[in-house]
């Protein structure tokens, strides 16, 4: 298809003021070669975002608490959103509210624990840590083959905690936590930074230098191994198993270090926001960057862990600044008078930052047309309530170019339906086939 006269290059810059920005992509940038590759490569993508301590359950007959039930009390299209969720109006159409789901294997564990599993559904009912692999990381195995990084791991706190006060939602093939960033502007330099901030040249330098350490550590491991008990060799082990890690991601620089980045404008993203200051701001400038990460196809397979379980970590104390309430593991257990609306207020506030995430998706396009449509993404959380670890909120949103058909609530026979259900199908969508995950007995029914 010859250029038309109304085409615009892909690369047009709006020029003046001594100053050069490039125009975001637009329809009439639509040449041949671009509907072709769009045809041929279209990025389905996995989102997750996770919210600890569960949410206001009040469905008695008392109206006044009843509109601050996180779930709607009538099922099917015409529900009607309650309080807690109402900020998501705007997206009812482009999303749907799922009941009755969790992982069996957490049901009759402490609700904290069950975080730990929310990707996974693996068993952490006895002494040993006996977690598996999350779905996320099912989908970066596969989807990886097309990006700079398999996945972006994030959270509040960063690292990955402990057994049953988890700082990452992401798991790998054994099991071990997948560390997590939390900081905007080290995850910025890191992915974001052209050229890491220097010359392809001292890029490439600088990544043979690290595959040199790597490959010493690595061979001054195995020389140690022999010299190891049994538990030391564990250790060890695993530490090796990351500096693999490290060295695949090496590898991987290298091997896009003369592909160029979509250009993009971050001016927009804070990056020096406080959390202790600001939450909204901290938990949206890390919404930008999963975003801008999209946008740019470094990878397409996202986590972000809101908050840790059982008032750990910065999440904490949001509620106090924001609202003016006590910590959010303390409202969960709080039975004073008016303590469900206190609840609900706040996951109205969380609410309304998913809405922002909705949003930016929505209104952020490439030459796919917009992100959301070809994304899933999940919200939610391990908990109904406080330590109890079934009935999980869940909110699945965006894919409506991946086959979604969103706009109702519907609510599962846990004995029937399990929520690694829903993670088999979601796999399904974005092109990954399998035909089990964890304790999945199939695809999630009317997904």
């Amino acid at each position: 298809m010859a250029r038309k006269s109304w085409h615009l290059d892909r690369r047009t810059f709006i020029k003046g003021v001594g100053a050069a920005v490039m125009l975001p992509y637009m329809e009439s940038m639509g040449m041949s070669t671009l509907t072709s590759f769009a045809e041929s490569n279209t990025p389905k993508r996995l989102c997750f975002l996770y919210f600890p301590n569960g949410v206001a359950m009040s469905p008695g007959a008392d109206s006044k608490h009843r509109q601050w039930n996180w779930f709607p009390h009538e099922t099917g299209t015409d529900y009607e959103l309650t309080n807690s969720l109402a900020p998501l109006e705007r997206h009812r159409n482009n999303m749907s509210i799922l009941g009755g789901l969790s992982h069996p294997n957490s049901r009759n564990v402490l609700g904290h624990m069950a975080g730990d599993t929310w990707l996974t559904g693996g068993d952490l009912r006895g002494d040993k840590y006996l977690n598996t692999i999350s779905v996320d990381q099912v989908a970066a195995q596969k989807l990886s083959r097309h990006t700079r990084i398999p996945s972006l791991t994030l959270s509040t706190d960063g690292g990955v905690g402990y057994k049953s006060r988890a700082s990452t939602l992401s798991f790998d093939s054994t099991g071990k936590a997948i560390p997590s960033e939390h900081r905007q502007r080290e995850i910025f330099e890191r992915y974001f930074s052209p050229n890491g901030g220097g010359t392809s040249s001292e890029r490439r330098k600088s990544l043979q230098q690290d595959q040199k350490i790597v490959d010493l550590v690595l061979e001054d491991s195995k020389r140690l191994k022999r010299n190891l008990g049994y538990n030391d060799n564990i250790k060890l082990d695993e530490y090796m198993s990351s500096l693999n890690s490290i060295e695949e991601q090496v590898k991987r620089n290298e091997k896009w270090l003369d592909v160029p980045m979509k250009e993009f404008d971050a001016s927009y993203i804070n990056l020096n926001v406080d959390a202790k200051v600001n939450p909204e701001a901290y938990l949206r400038s890390t919404m930008d960057l999963m975003i801008l990460g999209l946008q740019t196809d470094i990878t397409r397979v996202m986590t972000f862990m809101m908050g840790r379980e059982d008032g750990m970590g910065l999440f904490d104390a949001f509620p106090k600044l924001t609202l003016d309430f006590t910590s959010h593991h303390g409202m969960t257990h709080d039975r004073a008078t008016g303590y469900q609306e206190r609840l609900g207020k706040y996951d109205a506030w969380l609410s309304k930052q998913f809405a922002y995430f909705l949003d930016r998706m929505e209104n952020t396009h490439d030459e796919h047309g917009s992100l959301l449509d070809n994304t899933l993404v999940m919200y939610g959380s391990a908990c109904c309530s406080t330590h109890n670890a079934n009935n999980y909120p869940t909110i699945l949103a965006g894919g409506s170019k991946l086959g979604m058909n969103h706009g109702s609530y519907e609510i599962y026979d846990p004995k029937k339906v399990h929520m690694a259900d829903l993670f088999v199908s979601m796999l399904h969508k974005i092109g990954v086939e399998t035909e089990v995950f964890a304790d999945s007995t199939g695809n999630l029914p009317t997904l």
